[in-house]
């Protein structure tokens, strides 16, 4: 089965709550969403999304004077969750880059905003509550880093213990103080991000931990936000929707989540089929296996074993949302394509000019846009959205390395003056 525009909405199974369940991508097989504790299907184990009978509008929002995550309550599982008034971030013009690679409109929607600096945070509110509802003990997730921050903010709030497994070596020192200082037990695994899931998703199985990476369907109904945002802020700003939406991929849960939120509108009949916003993914070279399904027109990720790049949050070679994601790139008309790590800190310092701090995985969108335009892929009169994903400061090493170095002066004004004048 391929998830396409016209299938989000569907008559409520019989085990439906509320008009709410959760389908199999591949065989169709539905479940009650909160009856039990499912992350993939149990007749043929691949993903879970969840479904609604009656998704809303977007004009439906437009009535709301809620703002964040919370404002898309109707289109959510739950109708509140554990909140530290996540989402609501700018959308920001950035003319030089806008200038530079001659788009007829760039934006850029800084997830870094968010309370942890992530748009994790988006999920995590989402995943908690869900939590909450099905009574679970602990929480658990596997992460680059920015994950683990928001799952031990969280799971904080929620008083509800947290364990966090991470790549040894492998995680800007930003991401790991704050899962540090917000309580959680943090193990850290001799392996990549990939081996770390695979031991979090087997803790997960045998009952000993609730899941809350992307696997986990409920997380992806937060980020789907994301999406809804963008087409209201864009649409305020320019009067238009956005042509494009250029983005990080690791997981691949975002570009899951927006396609997600497209095809509910869809099947609202708030949004035509043609004015969906095209899905762009971009990742780094040395971890790059959506690329390279793309490209290869494969049916299916190849998963990589190793990768390698300084854009550590999506350091990922085996990206769990594929599935969803890949036809939300092909069914949207969208595209892939890998950047090298000089690329995304040039990137990252174009950003940095225009005032938008990011770490370096945030900045891959913009280097894609870059890459894309040189090639033809996107088109001068397009309108852009590139999201930016974590705070420079998740990755301070990073920002310093990409930055200017300090100048040593003398402790007087003369000096200073001299030094200057040099």
């Amino acid at each position: 089965m391929t998830l396409t525009l016209a299938d989000a909405g569907a008559e409520s199974p019989p085990e439906a709550d509320d008009g709410t369940w959760l389908a199999c991508i591949e065989c169709g097989a539905t479940f009650p969403p909160f009856e039990a504790v499912r992350y993939t299907c149990d007749d043929c184990g691949s993903l879970l999304e969840v479904r609604y009978a009656d998704p809303p509008t977007l004009e439906e929002f437009a009535a709301s004077d809620d703002r964040g995550v919370w404002r898309y309550a109707d289109a959510l599982p739950v109708e509140s969750g554990v909140s530290i008034a996540e989402g609501d971030t700018p959308l920001y013009e950035v003319p030089t880059i806008e200038a530079e690679t001659g788009v007829a409109d760039l934006r850029v929607k800084h997830e870094g905003a968010n309370p942890t600096g992530s748009f994790k945070d988006r999920g995590m509110t989402v995943g908690v509550k869900v939590a909450e509802k099905l009574g679970v003990g602990r929480l658990a997730c596997a992460s680059t880093g920015n994950t683990s921050a928001a799952l031990a903010c969280y799971g904080a709030r929620a008083d509800t213990q947290v364990l966090v497994l991470l790549p040894a070596g492998k995680v800007a020192a930003g991401k790991v103080a704050q899962a540090s200082l917000h309580g959680a037990r943090i193990l850290e695994v001799d392996g990549n991000f990939d081996a770390c899931l695979d031991v979090v998703s087997e803790l997960a199985d045998r009952g000993e931990a609730y899941l809350l990476n992307s696997l986990n369907p409920f997380r992806l109904e937060g980020q789907k936000t994301i999406g809804l945002e963008i087409l209201e802020q864009f649409r305020d700003g320019t009067g238009d929707l956005p042509d494009r939406i250029v983005l990080p991929v690791g997981n691949a849960g975002n570009t899951a989540a927006l396609y997600k939120a497209f095809r509910e509108l869809v099947a609202a009949g708030s949004l035509a089929p043609e004015d969906v916003p095209a899905l762009t993914g971009v990742q780094a070279e040395g971890a790059a296996p959506m690329v390279e399904a793309v490209e290869t027109g494969a049916d299916e990720v190849r998963r990589w074993e190793e990768v390698e790049t300084r854009a550590t949050a999506i350091r990922i070679g085996n990206p769990v949302n594929a599935p969803k994601a890949l036809p939300g790139i092909r069914e949207t008309g969208g595209t892939a394509v890998a950047v090298s790590d000089a690329e995304i800190t040039d990137a990252q310092r174009a950003l940095a000019r225009d005032g938008v701090g990011v770490e370096p995985a945030s900045a891959a969108s913009v280097a894609g846009l870059r890459k894309l335009r040189e090639s033809g892929e996107i088109a001068a009169d397009e309108q852009v959205v590139c999201l930016t994903t974590g705070h420079l400061l998740k990755d301070p090493d990073a920002a310093a390395a990409a930055g200017a170095e300090p100048e040593p002066v003398p402790a007087d004004t003369e000096g200073v003056l001299d030094h200057l004048g040099e």
